[in-house]
C-alpha cells in the first residue's frame, strides 16, 4: 500500500464524517449565509478549530457565493485552501551533520506514543544510513525500556538504559557521553510521560535539558512534542504548556488512523507556529512519515 493511500486510511474516520457532512449540506443548494454557518458547524465538530473553520468557510463564500456547488466543488475547495493553511508548518525534520550526535529530545504526555516514535525514528534513520543510538529516559516505566530495547534490536541500535527508578538526567548524561565517544550521528532521548500540570516532572524535564547542555551546550538540537491525535482539541493544552516549558521545536502527531479528530493538524497549524515533522498511522516501522500538506489534506476530505 502507498503512503498516501495509509494516509487516506488513516484519516477514513474523519474525512467520513466530513464526507457525509458536506454532502448532505450541498445537495442541489445554492451557497447562501446558511449553508455556509452549516459547513463551518461541520469542520468545527471535526476538531478544526473555529478560527480555521471560520476561514475556510470564509474563503469559499469570497469565491462561490450565490453560486449552485456540489459537494465534490466544496471539497475540493477545502481541501486547497488547508493546504495553503498547513503549508507553513510542513516543514520535515532535518538532521543537521555538523552536530554529532545530533541529539532528539522527544517528549509528551502519558501515552501520546513518544515510544514508538522513536523507534520509528531509529527505524528510519538507520536506513538512511545514519548511526543511530537510544536512550532509554523514561526510568518510571519498566515496559518503555523493554519497549525500547526491543525496538533497538529491529533496527539494530544500541540503546542506553537502566534499571526501572533510575535517574533520568543521569542516564541522558551517559548516553551523550557515549554517543560522542562512538561518533553517533544521531542520538534519541526517550523521557517519562508527563502529565503538562505536574511540575515535578517538568523540573526533571528542564534538569534534563541542563545535563545535556553540560556536554553539548546547543543541545537539544530537536525537541519532539509527540501527540495522540485522539485527543482531538486537548492537543492544545499540550502544545501551549510543553512550548512555556521547554523549547519545543517541532511536533509529532501520532494514532491518526484511530481517530474521527484528525482535522485538529488545522487548528494547530493555524494557532501554534510550530513546524509538524511528522504524522504517523499505524504500530509498522514504517507507518510514520514527513508531514505532506497536500496528501494530508486530500486525504483529509477523502478525495
Amino acid at each position: 500500500m502507498s503512503w498516501f493511500a495509509k494516509l487516506k486510511l488513516g484519516l477514513s474516520r474523519t474525512s467520513d464524517k466530513l464526507t457525509t457532512g458536506v454532502a448532505s449540506v450541498f445537495t442541489d443548494r445554492r451557497l447562501d449565509e446558511a449553508a455556509l454557518e452549516e459547513l463551518e458547524d461541520l469542520l468545527i465538530m471535526a476538531d478544526l478549530g473555529p478560527g480555521a473553520a471560520a476561514e475556510l468557510a470564509g474563503n469559499l463564500g469570497k469565491s462561490k457565493f450565490g453560486k449552485n456547488v456540489t459537494a465534490e466543488e466544496v471539497r475540493e475547495a477545502l481541501a486547497e485552501d488547508i493546504a495553503g493553511m498547513l503549508a507553513p508548518v510542513a516543514v520535515p525534520l532535518e538532521i543537521d551533520t555538523t552536530k554529532r550526535p545530533f541529539i532528539i529530545l522527544t517528549i509528551g504526555v502519558n501515552g501520546a506514543g513518544k515510544t514508538t516514535t522513536i523507534g520509528k525514528l531509529a527505524h528510519s534513520l538507520k536506513a538512511d544510513g545514519k548511526s543511530v543510538m537510544i536512550a532509554a529516559g523514561d526510568t518510571f516505566r519498566a515496559a518503555a525500556i523493554e519497549q525500547l530495547q526491543e525496538w533497538g534490536k529491529r533496527a539494530n541500535v544500541p540503546v542506553v538504559a537502566s534499571e526501572s527508578g533510575g535517574d533520568a538526567a543521569g542516564l541522558a548524561f551517559e548516553a551523550v557521553q557515549r554517543a560522542q565517544a562512538e561518533n553517533i550521528d544521531v542520538l534519541l532521548i526517550d523521557t517519562a510521560g508527563r502529565l503538562h500540570n505536574k511540575s515535578n516532572l517538568m523540573d526533571e524535564l528542564r534538569k534534563i535539558v541542563r545535563v545535556i547542555q553540560k556536554l553539548d551546550p546547543t543541545a537539544p538540537h530537536e525537541t519532539l512534542l509527540i501527540l495522540d491525535a485522539t485527543t482531538g482539541q486537548n492537543a492544545h493544552a499540550q502544545v501551549k504548556t510543553f512550548k512555556e516549558m521547554a523549547n519545543v521545536t517541532g511536533l509529532a502527531l501520532t494514532k491518526l488512523d484511530g481517530t474521527a479528530k484528525g482535522g485538529v493538524i488545522v487548528a494547530l497549524a493555524r494557532d501554534y507556529d510550530v513546524p509538524l515533522r511528522l504524522v504517523g498511522v499505524g504500530e509498522q516501522a514504517d507507518d510514520m512519515r514527513s508531514f505532506d500538506p497536500k496528501d494530508f489534506a486530500r486525504g483529509l476530505m477523502g478525495l
